[in-house]
C-alpha cells in the first residue's frame, strides 16, 4: 500500500505503542476496535477526560473515540468522552472535568478563544490537557505542550496543488461551520495553492437537506463549477447528490474519510481525500497524557505532532477498505 505524503514531519514526532478497542459516553456505543489487541499496562487506574466539539451524525468522530479508548484500555484508563458543537457548552463540560478532579483532558479547540479560560482553569489546577484535531495554530499560546493532527493550512495547500494537477479551473470550498478555524484554515489553504478560481460557500451542517439544496443551487447557478472541495465525508456524499441534481459535471473532492466515502472513492464518486488519520489523533491524546501521568514525557519536543495529511484515492483505496470495514479508518 503506497500513501503519498503531502508534508515532512518536522520538529515532530508521532508514538504509536498498542491499539485496542473503544467506548464512549456522550455518543453511540463504541464497539470492539477491529482485533487491533494489546496487553494492559499495570500502572494507577487513572480518570481521563476527553472532549470535543463532535457535530452528531458526523461519523469522523467515531474513529476519534476508538482510537481513544483502544489506548484507554491498553493503559488502564477510564475514558469519559463528551462532545458538544457549541464552544461554550464545549467549555462548560471541560469546567465539569475539572470539578470531578479527572487526571488529565484531551479537548479539541475548533473554537479556541471561547475554550481558553476552561484550559486555563485546568492547567492551573494542574490537570495536564493535550489538544488534539482543532487548534494547531493555537494550542502554544494556551500553554498546552502537545497536539496530535494536521497542519490544516498545509493540508488546503497540498490540495489546492492536487486541483491543479487534476486541470481544476474554478472551485467552491464549502464551509459547513462558519468560525471554525480548522475548516476556515483548509479553504485558506486551498485559495492559496489552486492556481484557478476559489469561492468559499457556507453551509449549515446542522439541516444536511439545506446543504444539498445550496450546494445544487450554486452549481445550477454558476455551470463553470468544476470541482467541490468538501471539508468532511459526510459533505462530499451530499455534494455527490447535489452535483447530479443539479445535472453538473463537476468532480467531488474532500477532507476526511469514513466507510461510506471509502464505497464512493471505489465507485468514483468522489475522487480523493485527503486523510488526517482521526483513529490516530484519539489514540495518541490518550496515550500520551497516560505517558505524562506516570513518567512526565512530553511528545513532539514543543511542536505539533503531525497525523497527516496524506492522500486517498483510488491507487490505495483497496488497503484503507479493509480496515474501514473493522473501523478504524
Amino acid at each position: 500500500m503506497r500513501f503519498s505524503r503531502l508534508a515532512a514531519i518536522s520538529g515532530a514526532s508521532v508514538l504509536v505503542v498498542g491499539i485496542a478497542a473503544c467506548s464512549s459516553t456522550g455518543g453511540k456505543p463504541q464497539e470492539s476496535g477491529g482485533g487491533m489487541g494489546a496487553g494492559q499496562a499495570n500502572t494507577p487506574r487513572a480518570t481521563v477526560a476527553m472532549i470535543t466539539h463532535e457535530v452528531p451524525g458526523d461519523s469522523f468522530w467515531d474513529l476519534i473515540r476508538k482510537g481513544a479508548q483502544a489506548a484507554a484500555d491498553k493503559d488502564n484508563i477510564e475514558l469519559r468522552y463528551s462532545n458538544d458543537p457549541e464552544a461554550p457548552n464545549q467549555a462548560n463540560l471541560v469546567q465539569s472535568a475539572i470539578d470531578s478532579k479527572v487526571n488529565g483532558i484531551a479537548v479539541t479547540l475548533a473554537k479556541p478563544d471561547a475554550m481558553a479560560p476552561a484550559v486555563k482553569a485546568a492547567l492551573a489546577g494542574n490537570i495536564p490537557v493535550v489538544a488534539f484535531n482543532s487548534g494547531f495554530d493555537n494550542f502554544k499560546q494556551q500553554g498546552i505542550q502537545e497536539y496530535f493532527g494536521q497542519d490544516e493550512k498545509l493540508a488546503g495547500v497540498a490540495a489546492g496543488e492536487r486541483l491543479n494537477t487534476d486541470g481544476a479551473k474554478k472551485v467552491i470550498c464549502v464551509i459547513q461551520e462558519q468560525g471554525q478555524v480548522a475548516l476556515e484554515s483548509r479553504c485558506a489553504g486551498v485559495t492559496q495553492g489552486f492556481k484557478g478560481q476559489t469561492e468559499i460557500l457556507n453551509v449549515n451542517s446542522k439541516d444536511m437537506p439545506s446543504v444539498e439544496s445550496t450546494i445544487t443551487a450554486k452549481l445550477q447557478q454558476d455551470p463553470s463549477v468544476d470541482h467541490v472541495v468538501a471539508l468532511g465525508a459526510p459533505i462530499a456524499l451530499t455534494a455527490v447528490q447535489s452535483v447530479g441534481n443539479a445535472g453538473s459535471s463537476a468532480k467531488v473532492v474532500t477532507f476526511d474519510t469514513n466507510a461510506a466515502l471509502v464505497d464512493a472513492i471505489k465507485s468514483g464518486k468522489v475522487e480523493w481525500a485527503v486523510d488526517q488519520q482521526p483513529f490516530l489523533q484519539g489514540y495518541l491524546a490518550i496515550d500520551s497524557l497516560w505517558l505524562f501521568i506516570n513518567n512526565k514525557n512530553l511528545i513532539g519536543g514543543g511542536q505539533p505532532t503531525l497525523t497527516g495529511p496524506s492522500f486517498i484515492d483510488k491507487s490505495n483505496i483497496d488497503a484503507v477498505a479493509e480496515l474501514a470495514k473493522s473501523g478504524t479508518r
